[in-house]
């Protein structure tokens, strides 16, 4: 349908101006009228020619998400219909994508669907447990409260992204730097060094000659290797996407020395924290049971979760097969039981999340910590030789030229 920019007087005076998406001229006017908006222009609003090619549209981030869901919150907590505040929201919109979609929502909605079918749409942006949260709040009419929670819940959720992405950016960057620096050092410093050496006719320190051996494989076969390691990221991205593969290397990560508690940790704090809001939400326990174990990030806790979901329908409680598993830790089967005794499941599970964020910050301090020395070593160890090795015909000549 074709889109309309108008402007005109509100109920109250104000002047106001938005867009609006309507069959035809008429139908525009006619929807802006029963808004009570006293039009002074309306026209057809121009076609971007960039609006088909995706790549070039502005992306809709997280924080965009989670700021519309608050906002939307606030509205229908102060007594504003959905439709309308959808509507207000579309239109404060800067960014086109988002602004594209908030007015789809609104037209779906108008059209009968519920909030939460149309946010089917768009999985991308609303995700399994978005849609649950805001449908059990739809039947349960708090949906207010809901987006609120969900609100909040994605704002913990992207600070533990982040506490971990920066957990692995620091490395990432220091080893890529180091293999650019070295290739540099191979490819062009080191064959300099080999050509003034050929001019000695005398044989060369071993460690001078495992380096220019070194160097000159990696001259020879520079490409070759650069298109094997291409090679090997597609083909480890294609088994990985598999079943079999996502379960054989998120166990292995699981019983890495260093990583292995950090990544259970994560998954421990978003299970507790998704299961948590989904139940204080409204949610059925094995649907929220089944976005929780997808929420997971690892395939073995993923499996573990799917089977405390055999385990209820079979009268058994969610603590017991997280405690045969040997993967959820002690105290955190303790809580749940508690939780599970006591009724207060959503709120133990919550307060899990919440330890089990302080014990990730403090496990990525640790890990930088212990990266960042072990690093520097690294790096400074392997240029450090390879300069004494180049360096040590040098001092042998010297000697020589001394004696």
């Amino acid at each position: 349908m074709p889109v309309y920019v108008w402007a005109g007087v509100d109920f109250s005076g104000k002047e106001t101006k938005g867009e609006i998406e309507a069959r035809d001229e008429q139908t525009a006017r006619l929807l802006l009228s029963r808004k009570k908006i006293r039009l002074k222009k309306l026209k057809t609003k121009p076609k971007d020619i960039f609006e088909n090619i995706s790549f070039l549209q502005p992306k809709v981030r997280t924080k965009d998400i989670v700021i519309f869901t608050r906002q939307l919150s606030t509205m229908i907590d102060a007594g504003l219909p959905l439709v309308r505040g959808l509507d207000i929201l579309a239109s404060q919109q800067e960014n086109r994508t988002l602004k594209k979609m908030l007015t789809q929502i609104k037209t779906d909605v108008e059209s009968g669907s519920t909030f939460a079918e149309a946010l089917k749409k768009y999985p991308k942006h609303f995700d399994r447990l978005y849609r649950n949260m805001v449908a059990a709040g739809e039947v349960g009419g708090i949906l207010d409260n809901v987006l609120q929670r969900l609100s909040e819940y994605m704002e913990k959720a992207q600070a533990l992204k982040a506490k971990v992405k920066s957990a692995m950016t620091y490395p990432i960057i220091v080893l890529v730097i180091s293999a650019v620096v070295l290739s540099i050092i191979l490819l062009f410093v080191i064959p300099t060094f080999a050509k003034m050496f050929a001019d000695f006719g005398s044989a060369l320190p071993l460690p001078t000659q495992i380096v220019i051996n070194i160097s000159n494989f990696v001259k020879s076969y520079f490409l070759v290797m650069v298109a094997s390691l291409v090679v090997f990221i597609f083909l480890f991205k294609k088994y990985y996407a598999t079943n079999k593969g996502k379960y054989v290397i998120d166990k292995l990560l699981l019983k890495t020395p260093v990583f292995g508690p950090l990544i259970k940790k994560v998954a421990v704090a978003k299970f507790s924290r998704t299961l948590g809001t989904l139940i204080n939400s409204g949610v059925p326990i094995m649907e929220a049971l089944n976005v929780a174990a997808g929420t997971a990030g690892n395939k073995i806790i993923e499996n573990t979760i799917k089977n405390v979901k055999a385990s209820i329908s079979e009268g058994r409680s969610i603590a017991q097969p997280l405690s045969e598993s040997k993967i959820f830790p002690g105290m955190v089967v303790q809580m749940i039981s508690v939780g599970e005794t006591t009724g207060a499941l959503d709120a133990m599970l919550n307060k899990i999340a919440d330890f089990y964020d302080d014990e990730v910050d403090a496990a990525v301090d640790a890990l930088t910590s212990m990266i960042e020395p072990f690093m520097i070593v690294f790096l400074g160890g392997t240029i450090g030789s390879i300069i004494v090795a180049m360096y040590l015909p040098i001092f042998k000549l010297g000697s020589v030229v001394g004696g």
